[in-house]
């Protein structure tokens, strides 16, 4: 199939163009790169011996959209593009509902008119806001999101499902991730963050090769078994196989599909950081600090529905993540800048 892969230059985006190649599909990348490198298409190269084409587009931009599908004649459509900074989206609130669902109502309307009728949304566990039970299933409520970026998802799942009601040919699957972590095995490609990093594994990485001092565990009076917060961290490339499992199904026509991707298992901040130094013999320095405002105590994923429908489950464990995320930090403490 020949998929357009919007923001396939990011972090999930860039390891789903991997497994695509390797699958002998034609990903066609489009992407702005505001948080992502033009290396990244080298990196790809060196991998599958395969260079995708390349769009540097922004979702957005409905001319130079309209002309990529005119040229391309996709099959499909992953996307991924969007901002996703959490603590940047309670500042710019504004910025991410104008980014997030303008692109995506952009990408919808040149889809119909090239009738393109197939779609992987890359959504997120925040749609179900602040969980009243884990584990997580599909069926749960969509709550109330606890911050900007978050609420950006839930209304383009709304868009989706209104478009899925309206135009029954149209084959739509929603994928929730809980936590991304982790890195190709070769090392060649990882998560690069612009600035100090939101996300706790490159924050971990980046302390272990000296770019940060120290890392804050925000909060260990928690009621868990050990006072930190507890997530569902899932391997990347799990999550990129996730994608081509849920392209199989959209070839059979199976109208609206919604999925949790994760691994079923809770893992705390502070057992991650455990893992990370067992996985690479390291003693990683680190400190306790508050409580952040707006921080949920346990979530995790239900995912047998995707393992039922899709035969896809997360393969990698905690040490795995550990071990991959370290081998790209190390290989390039300073991410793809040279």
């Amino acid at each position: 199939m020949k998929i357009c892969v919007t923001g396939g230059m990011g972090y999930i985006g860039s390891h789903t163009v991997i497994e695509l190649i390797k699958e002998g599909h034609e990903p066609i990348i489009v992407d702005n790169l505001v948080n992502s490198n033009p290396e990244v298409l080298n990196r790809i190269q060196k991998i599958t011996n395969v260079k995708p084409k390349f769009y540097q587009i922004d979702v957005r931009d409905e001319e130079k959209l309209d002309d990529c599908f005119k040229q391309e004649g996709f099959d499909a459509v992953i996307h991924f593009a969007g901002l996703k900074s959490v603590g940047e989206s309670v500042k710019k609130p504004d910025l991410y509902f104008d980014n997030n669902i303008g692109s995506s109502k952009t990408l919808l309307k040149v889809m119909k008119k090239y009738n393109v009728k197939n779609i992987i949304f890359s959504s997120s566990a925040t749609v179900y806001g602040v969980p009243k039970h884990v584990p997580l299933v599909e069926t749960d409520p969509v709550g109330q999101a606890a911050n900007p970026y978050g609420q950006t998802k839930i209304e383009i799942e709304k868009i989706l499902i209104n478009e899925a009601k309206q135009d029954e040919k149209m084959n739509i699957v929603l994928l929730r991730y809980f936590n991304p972590v982790g890195a190709h095995e070769s090392g060649l490609i990882g998560e690069d963050p612009n600035d100090i990093p939101n996300n706790l594994m490159p924050y971990i990485t980046q302390v272990a090769v000296g770019r940060l001092e120290q890392l804050t565990i925000f909060g260990n009076d928690y009621p868990t078994k050990d006072g930190t917060c507890i997530r569902d961290y899932i391997h990347v490339v799990d999550l990129a196989l996730g994608h081509l499992a849920a392209l199989k199904a959209i070839k059979e026509n199976w109208g609206l599909k919604i999925y949790n991707l994760g691994t079923g298992k809770g893992t705390s901040v502070l057992e991650l950081v455990n893992a990370f130094n067992q996985a690479n013999n390291l003693n990683i320095k680190y400190q306790y600090g508050a409580r952040r405002a707006g921080d949920v105590v346990v979530n995790y994923a239900n995912a047998d529905k995707a393992l039922n429908e899709l035969n896809w489950k997360a393969t990698h464990n905690i040490v795995d993540m550990c071990r991959d995320a370290y081998l790209w930090q190390k290989q390039n403490p300073q991410g793809y800048k040279k």
